[in-house]
């Protein structure tokens, strides 16, 4: 398959552009800057955005995998919503050029505040700027989609780890403090569950979606499992031999946080099972 990825210098763009690669697919990478982008892929630097054409100008791909986002480590700055319109204006133009399947990244800070398993029904009551943005412009692609005719997939992602060199979560700011000598992390008590999924298996996801319609609508990116975010934290000092402990209870839960919240991975599951990449 032809595939353009935009955002594809980005955190995920980037391994996820390898992993495609790696399975054969020709790939279109875009971005503004090349420097973390597999050098098998055909690199265009340029604002996506300003491209008034951009279904030919990326030559007529098979799928565009929609990872461009800035600021998407910051939940809550300006330009999630700044750029909102620019995102559904770019796509726009995408489908009216003649693009039949878009997938986009989703972030399970659609949801909010929830406590258990989140599938494709679940409510969306979003509270950061991050997350609003996000579920509005998965409501205006629902739209434009099945007005179109064009297959959308929404690649909600939950809390992903791993390449922690390259990020801004509480695993890279640990392995931060490490290599500088650091041995105490003050942390939260460190109770409150998550989906984890390693950047790897992540991709892996992304692949297998992204290159396959029959599975469409908003898929859970996920492991379907609920851990402790201390556990993973333990787990995570260990695999990697880091000189360093967490210092609990130094910082409260971070407000309106969910106690308990994790994907439901029956579509993915299904996905890699067709794919014939799955573990089960």
């Amino acid at each position: 398959m032809k595939i353009l990825v935009t955002g594809a210098n980005g955190y995920i763009g980037s391994k996820a552009t390898g992993v495609l690669l790696d399975a054969g697919h020709e790939i279109i990478a875009a971005d503004i800057s090349a420097e973390h982008i597999d050098p098998r892929a055909k690199i265009i630097l340029t604002d996506i955005f300003s491209e008034p054409q951009p279904f030919s100008a990326f030559g007529s791909p098979d799928v565009c995998l929609h990872m461009a986002w800035k600021d998407g480590f910051v939940h809550n700055s300006d330009a999630h919503i700044e750029q909102l319109s620019a995102h559904y204006a770019f796509l726009n133009r995408l489908i009216g050029g003649g693009a039949t399947h878009i997938a986009v990244m989703g972030t399970m800070h659609e949801i909010g505040y929830h406590e258990g398993k989140v599938d494709e029904n679940t409510p969306s009551a979003p509270v950061t700027k991050y997350g609003i943005a996000k579920t509005a412009l998965r409501g205006a692609l629902t739209l434009l989609c099945r007005e179109r005719g064009v297959t959308l997939q929404w690649l909600r992602a939950y809390y992903i780890y791993g390449d922690d060199a390259y990020g801004n979560s509480v695993f890279c700011k640990l392995r931060r403090a490490a290599e500088e000598g650091k041995t105490e992390f003050p942390f939260t008590t460190g109770k409150n569950q998550f989906d984890f999924i390693h950047i790897d298996d992540l991709c892996r996801q992304i692949a297998a979606a992204v290159t396959q319609e029959q599975i469409s609508g908003i898929i859970e990116l996920c492991s379907g499992k609920p851990r402790a975010l201390g556990e993973q934290l333990e787990a995570y000092i260990r695999e990697n031999h880091l000189g360093i402990r967490l210092d609990y209870g130094k910082f409260p839960e971070r407000q309106g946080e969910s106690p308990c919240i994790y994907g439901d991975d029956t579509k993915i599951r299904e996905i890699l099972r067709r794919s014939g990449k799955s573990d089960a």
